[in-house]
């Protein structure tokens, strides 16, 4: 199915944040809105299609790693269009026997996924919204899929950077954190702007406040590592994605570059 496709719910003049990111990764899954004000980002931010890139790079690893420490029930929320080297591929890749549930309240991802997905039996893609957190860890379908009371990785890859308030930011990722048994990962990118101008990161956040999803907020390693308070930080910690276990004790990491910060963690049993 091609974007140029009619999909019940779908603005075709409003720029979507998925299909503005599918542009960036090369994919052909977009209008001519999301194009246009992709190119914007393009022109303000012109490494922004190699920091897509780096954080596709950095879900591939992270799945790795996680699946050979023995995870095998992965939730993606805000998962975007289907590509190649998603989740499922890499996780099913190296053990079939996992699970794998994607997020989504876009319709167009949604239509997508289950059209890409349909005879994929360890796959389900769900529509919910992530700033609605209890409707994604009672959301009967994933309860039916996923067993919350074993470790679980949920995987918030940048999406959270779309949620403007510092305060509803962190009690999402506290709600999320409430419903994971001990043993459970927690794996997150979100983007930060290094050494952007603040004209540069404003009008970058103009042509996000045009799209579906609204307006983006880059966040320093302070507010991101907060996130992972309490929790087991896996090594290198929190470092731009392009640094995390890309032979990590050999790269030194460019926090001046704009980019999306990434890190992992796990869940410590109690007591």
């Amino acid at each position: 199915m091609s974007a140029g496709e009619h999909v019940p719910g779908i603005d075709p003049h409003t720029p979507s944040v998925a299909r503005m990111y599918d542009y960036f990764l090369g994919g052909k899954d977009n209008f001519a809105a999301d194009r246009q004000a992709a190119e914007k980002i393009v022109r303000l931010v012109p490494e922004i299609t190699e920091i897509a890139r780096a954080n596709r790079d950095f879900l591939i690893r992270v799945v790795r790693v996680l699946v050979e420490a023995g995870v095998r029930q992965f939730v993606d929320i805000g998962a975007g269009l289907p590509t190649q080297r998603n989740v499922h591929e890499v996780a099913l890749g190296a053990a079939p026997d996992c699970r794998i549930a994607y997020v989504d309240n876009d319709p167009i991802v949604l239509t997508h996924a289950r059209a890409l997905l349909a005879d994929n039996t360890r796959t389900i893609v769900v529509d919910a919204d992530l700033r609605r957190p209890e409707t994604i860890t009672g959301h009967p379908e994933i309860r039916a899929h996923i067993d919350f009371d074993r470790p679980v990785a949920m995987l918030l890859f940048a999406i959270l950077h779309f949620v403007p308030s510092d305060l509803e930011a962190a009690s999402i990722v506290s709600r999320l954190r409430a419903s994971m048994a001990a043993g459970s990962y927690l794996a997150m990118s979100h983007g930060y702007a290094g050494d952007l101008a603040t004209e540069t990161v404003r009008a970058g956040q103009a042509v996000y406040r045009a799209s579906s999803t609204g307006s983006v907020v880059p966040r320093g390693a302070d507010t991101f590592g907060s996130y992972f308070d309490g929790l087991d930080l896996l090594d290198p910690g929190v470092v731009p994605v392009d640094a995390w276990r890309a032979e990590w004790e050999e790269h030194k990491p460019d926090f001046g570059k704009p980019g999306l910060l990434g890190a992992v963690a796990r869940l410590p049993s109690a007591g």
